[in-house]
């Protein structure tokens, strides 16, 4: 018997396995350099089953081929804002931001039936309105006084203040993003002013998701954070080998999705140098390019960047620059792309947005916590875009158009940033916070974020089922 297949059976009798006679055959057919690894995962799943016979069936599929033919891999990119950026500067360049926002989410709205009666708020005087007006504009304040809450509204046109007295109506206001659009039907209050009777936001419709003609699986990760001294490297290495490996789910994957934050980065917060292995940002790049050249040239790969990886950090982001990951852009599988991009595999429309801006969402509603931000994804998903809030953390960079509205509705949108893993399914669009590769951080502890890493998230296209795998179960 071959040392290395000694040594194996040794791992799996020590483990309190027996292996019946025909799976030797099988073991004499084993790349002998996988040997070890084959042996071990074997005995995870099978001691997980509470099974303690590794017989031949739990081998030869090692032998056999490890791609499946039949799953497809056809891809489309809809939208990549890389090309598109083209700042403006300072006020006007903002003006003609929120501008654009406007216009586009009005388009949105313009398919309902209340838009047939919407009035310029210019044209609203303390004249008595009719029985319905409607107004539509982007939030600017909202106040909160004794039983009422004030909203104030604007359009192109003008500004308008108008009271929120029902109960109902006020749970609605107060779940309300600054900044977002909104349509309010709006009538003269008896003593002066305007009252709310009704609130709409743009929102999704309810839809039935697009599927995959054939049984192909998209990977779904976010926030490595290379370079950093938390950075769970063995667990990553252990996920990257499992794509390679013969597993059923993963001979059927295609597509792997990282939504941002690939390094750590340098000079992002202060003090960052005390928790980093890699100080230079080109070293932590390379690092990573290392790690995901492992990745099998079937499956392929598409990467936005986060408020952590180099270039740009105000949205819209542009693909992470080609200076720093030269090696990254020449791969034929793999796909660099702006944060945020849409992309259609096998016909599923996907969404990629890191989600900077979910600190904004959870830090102004309240009820919402990081424990759970597929619920934050799901009120940006009502406001039809994914950063509305200006003037808090999440810089926003003064485009001539607002890249950052939600068009075209997703079939899964995908995000990261919060470190969490966090699934939801929302009127058709499958929500998915897809955690991240780095322990807790000193930053998370202090503010008591728990994050769930060494997690991926696997979608199958072709029935929407979602399912996760935990690599750092085998991490001891």
């Amino acid at each position: 018997m071959k040392k290395e297949i000694s040594s194996a059976v040794t791992y799996a009798l020590s483990r309190g396995f027996q292996i019946h006679p025909d799976a030797f055959k099988i073991l004499e057919k084993i790349d002998v350099k996988e040997l070890q690894n084959i042996i071990k995962q074997v005995v995870r799943e099978k001691a997980k089953q509470n099974m303690f016979l590794i017989s031949q069936n739990d081998l030869k599929v090692f032998v056999e081929s490890e791609v499946d033919e039949t799953a497809q891999d056809n891809h489309v990119i809809l939208f990549d804002p890389t090309k598109n950026v083209t700042s403006a500067e300072g006020i006007d360049g903002f003006t003609r931001l929120f501008s654009d926002r406007y216009s586009k989410l009005l388009k949105i709205m313009m398919v309902r039936s209340q838009s047939k009666k919407l009035t310029p708020i210019a044209n609203v005087t303390d004249a008595k309105l009719g029985d319905e007006t409607f107004i539509a504009g982007l939030l600017m304040d909202r106040r909160i006084d004794r039983d009422v809450t004030k909203l104030v509204i604007d359009d192109p046109t003008g500004s308008i203040e108008v009271l929120v007295f029902s109960r109902e109506l006020q749970e609605i206001a107060n779940s309300l993003l600054m900044d977002q659009f909104l349509m309010a039907s709006i009538a003269n209050a008896k003593n002066g002013g305007f009252i709310t009777r009704e609130l709409l936001v743009p929102d999704i419709p309810e839809h039935i998701a697009n599927h995959s003609k054939t049984e192909t699986y998209a990977v779904l990760i976010s926030d490595l954070h290379v370079g950093s001294k938390y950075f769970m490297e063995k667990e990553f290495a252990e996920f990257v080998s499992w794509l390679s490996s013969a597993d059923a789910v993963a001979r059927k994957i295609r597509f792997l999705l990282i939504c941002g934050d690939i390094v750590d980065g340098v000079g992002i917060f202060p003090n960052q140098d005390k928790e980093l292995l890699l100080m230079d940002i080109n070293q932590q790049m390379a690092k990573a390019a290392h790690l995901l050249d492992k990745i099998p040239k079937h499956i392929k790969v598409f990467i936005i960047p986060g408020n952590h990886d180099p270039g740009r950090r105000a949205l819209p982001q542009p693909a992470i620059p080609q200076k720093h990951n030269m090696s990254l852009w020449n791969r034929e599988n793999f796909f660099m792309l702006g944060n945020p991009s849409l992309i259609q595999l096998n016909g599923v429309r996907i969404l990629m947005f890191h989600g900077q801006s979910l600190d904004d969402v959870v830090g102004t509603t309240p009820g919402l916590s990081y424990a759970q931000p597929a619920t934050a994804m799901r009120a940006l998903l009502r406001t039809r875009h994914m950063s509305p809030i200006y003037g808090k953390r999440t810089p926003i960079a003064p485009e001539l158009e607002d890249f950052m509205v939600i068009n075209d509705v997703p079939d899964i949108y995908h995000s990261g940033h919060i470190h969490v893993v966090d699934l939801d399914m929302y009127k058709g669009t499958l929500i998915v916070n897809s955690g991240a590769w780095q322990t807790q951080t000193p930053y998370q502890a202090g503010v008591g974020i728990n994050p769930t890493p060494g997690i991926a998230v696997i979608v199958n296209l072709a029935t929407m089922k979602v399912f996760t795998k935990d690599f750092t179960e085998n991490s001891s």
